[in-house]
């Protein structure tokens, strides 16, 4: 399975590479770290990574994308926003972190679907594209082929159901258990949920 993490300057380490961690325990799992233009990008922590374009991006592969103080300006870019409707609409899957979910919503692919977001920035999400079903109170959410979840650590918790949906509930506990990571199975219980 071919995993395409989506960077942007400011992104949030954790949402992106707690997902990787709990994926990449799987043989089957392989990532690519993409960009819009490719080059090194910087996470808001100031972590390096080298990517290459968002249009290298194939069809059967998953789009993983994080969130962070980087989300609020692409939000606004609407070439940006262009190229990841496409390679979101390419993709056999899209997983979203936090206020990942709120740069996918803006690209109108979740209109009238379930999403969740990191719960210290539902107002935000939900002021970016109010047409999608916002989840107040999940950990993670399915609606298609689309998995969004709620903040920073929930992106593992998404991670590993997904492993779970794609490869079964033993490969999912295995990858936890070997992370010593304690996972959240139950996908509508969000313990930082504000309403």
């Amino acid at each position: 399975m071919e995993i395409n993490v989506l960077l942007f300057s400011d992104f949030e380490t954790l949402d992106a590479f707690g997902p990787v961690e709990m994926l990449g325990r799987h043989s089957e799992c392989h990532f690519n770290f993409v960009s819009s233009k490719g080059g090194t990008i910087h996470s808001r922590q100031g972590v390096p990574v080298e990517t290459c374009s968002l249009d290298s991006v194939s069809e059967t592969a998953v789009l993983l994308i994080p969130g962070g103080k980087g989300t609020r300006p692409l939000v606004e870019d609407r070439c940006f926003l262009e190229r990841l409707r496409i390679a979101a609409e390419k993709s056999e899957y899209c997983l979203t972190v936090c206020t990942g979910s709120g740069l996918l919503a803006k690209t109108g692919l979740l209109d009238d679907r379930k999403a969740t977001s990191n719960k210290r920035a539902m107002d935000w999400a939900v002021s970016v594209n109010p047409k999608v079903d916002w989840q107040y109170s999940a950990r993670w959410v399915i609606d298609g082929k689309y998995y969004t979840s709620s903040g920073i650590s929930a992106g593992m918790d998404m991670a590993l159901g997904f492993l779970c949906d794609q490869f079964g509930l033993d490969v999912a506990e295995e990858s936890a258990a070997s992370a010593e990571y304690l996972w959240n199975q139950n996908r509508e219980e969000d313990p930082f949920s504000v309403k």
